[in-house]
């Protein structure tokens, strides 16, 4: 397509990550053209929400105002990018408030979006995803990322994270305890060490059993140390004795007032520190001889977790495509499906937000394994497959995601028993019943098994009632996909659900 000076118009996704962190929010928003991801915007806001916890761990209203003024300015970006094109996840300190539900209903108000507060290991897993995909370091890695509020530690290999743990220390929460007078000295280093060392010697030896190749910290203290080992004209590894250096040079200021240190920036001096405390207590009990910076943390695994089903994750695809041969699938007729299926799905995920990290993965693995039976029989081979996907590996895949897979397989035509949804928790189920919607309209649509132009079909959601509206006639000079049609929303109403077409 070209513009009105000629020129060939890129097409492309915008993408967006938003992380309520313990210091900062962050927002990144990427660009993916014909596979290549490119940040078009970074935006960083100090809220110091962590600050504004009291002893009995509820947040004031002061903290709660500046992370939602700062929210104010993100909604604005976001308005320009698709729903479904959109993460936004809290960490530890809304894990630790107990009044985080109040914050979170504010938030999702101007935001406009769901907000997840995710757990201190699903924490640890981003991070680790968004280093893996960011970083050149390959093999076995010890990733450490320290926050406003907790430090996550994994352990992986390559793409997988194999152990991870979430502790509740952090640099503002240390600094509030250990140096809110603003005195720098032996002593008060000496007891924010003590108490990381403390908590570190619970998890210490599950970290020690393992040989990592690589070190890597994500971003925070590791990168404002890296910025002031380089300003200082020192290697850009972070090493155990640099480490020390910069704590005698930070007693020597006095205070934190007086805190001078080159190559520090401002933004950062009021927590270096506690940072810096939480690091030398890391290297000394996991023993770790030298750490480089990541490429990425927490946003850039949420983004890459949303292209992963775009991008094709390396196992899932060869998994799909190893199954898809053994069992002889046809590979056009089930691209065919999953083009439509992935056209209404988007417009489910805009208007429901009923979609998480696995939904288009999940869809595309059923749409491509739907015909798994086929093989052995026609008139239950949607039963035949999700037998068979029982009792298969699909490495790549969580339990979770392979059970979704099997149900929607199972279920993808003739009639619907919605018992067999009724187990998934609550939180999953209507995305799951979205997907087998989708999955058995877009069945409908290409029983022809033919390269059937379709016309441009919009969905409408009100709860469970959808209504198709296709183009002016289209219907009627199309009669057996009329019928077809008809009889879906016939299966559908026995379900419990509406579906109209028009």
């Amino acid at each position: 397509m070209n513009n009105t000076l000629g020129l060939p118009t890129l097409r492309g996704e915008y993408y967006a990550a938003v992380d309520l962190g313990s210091n900062s929010f962050h927002m990144v928003v990427v660009h993916v053209i014909n596979g290549s991801v490119q940040i078009v915007g970074k935006i960083k806001q100090k809220v110091r929400l962590a600050a504004g916890l009291d002893d009995e761990m509820r947040l004031d209203e002061d903290s709660m105002q500046r992370g939602l003024t700062c929210l104010q300015s993100f909604a604005e970006r976001l308005q320009d990018i698709p729903r479904s094109n959109i993460k936004v996840v809290a960490t530890a300190t809304l894990r630790l408030a107990t009044n985080a539900g109040e914050f979170t209903h504010r938030a999702e108000k101007i935001l406009g979006l769901p907000l997840s507060v995710i757990s201190g290991e699903e924490e640890a897993r981003q991070i680790y995803l968004g280093v893996a995909y960011t970083s050149a370091n390959q093999g076995s890695s010890l990733v450490i990322d320290i926050g406003g509020a907790s430090t996550e530690i994994i352990f992986g290999n390559d793409m997988t994270p194999i152990h991870m743990v979430s502790l509740d220390m952090g640099c503002v929460t240390f600094m509030e305890r250990y140096f809110k007078g603003g005195e720098l000295s032996e002593s008060t280093f000496s007891a924010a060490q003590q108490v990381a060392q403390t908590m570190l010697a619970e998890v210490a030896d599950e970290f020690l059993c393992f040989d990592w190749q690589n070190c890597l910290g994500a971003s925070g203290t590791p990168q404002a140390i890296v910025e002031i080992l380089t300003n200082q004209g020192i290697s850009d590894a972070i090493r155990l004795d640099y480490l020390y250096e910069l704590k005698r040079q930070c007693i020597a200021c006095g205070t934190l007032s007086a805190l001078d240190i080159s190559g520090l920036s401002e933004s950062r001096r009021t927590i270096f520190p506690s940072g810096l405390a939480i690091l030398i207590g890391l290297f000394e009990s996991l023993h770790i001889e030298q750490m480089n910076i990541s490429g990425g943390a927490l946003r850039e695994g949420l983004i890459y977790g949303m292209l992963d089903s775009m991008q094709h994750n390396d196992r899932r695809q060869q998994t799909l495509n190893q199954t898809m041969q053994r069992y002889r699938i046809d590979s056009t007729h089930a691209q065919n499906v999953l083009r439509v299926a992935q056209v209404l799905s988007r417009q489910v995920c805009e208007q429901t937000g009923f979609c998480n990290f696995d939904t288009d993965a999940v869809l595309e693995a059923a749409t491509m394994l739907h015909e798994l039976g086929l093989h052995i029989d026609y008139k239950l081979h949607h039963k035949h497959g999700a037998y068979i996907l029982t009792h298969i590996d699909l490495p790549g895949y969580t339990q979770l995601q392979k059970t979704t897979i099997r149900d929607l397989v199972r279920s993808h035509r003739q009639s619907i028993v919605v018992e067999d949804f009724e187990r998934y928790h609550d939180e999953v189920k209507p995305m799951v019943i979205n997907l087998l919607r989708v999955l058995r309209i877009a069945t409908v649509l290409c029983l022809r098994r033919a390269d059937l132009s379709l016309p441009d079909i919009t969905l409408t959601i009100d709860h469970t009632d959808w209504r198709l509206d296709f183009p002016d006639k289209w219907l009627k000079q199309h009669p057996l996909l009329n019928a077809e049609l008809s009889n879906e929303s016939w299966l559908q109403h026995k379900a419990g659900w509406t579906l109209s077409c028009n």
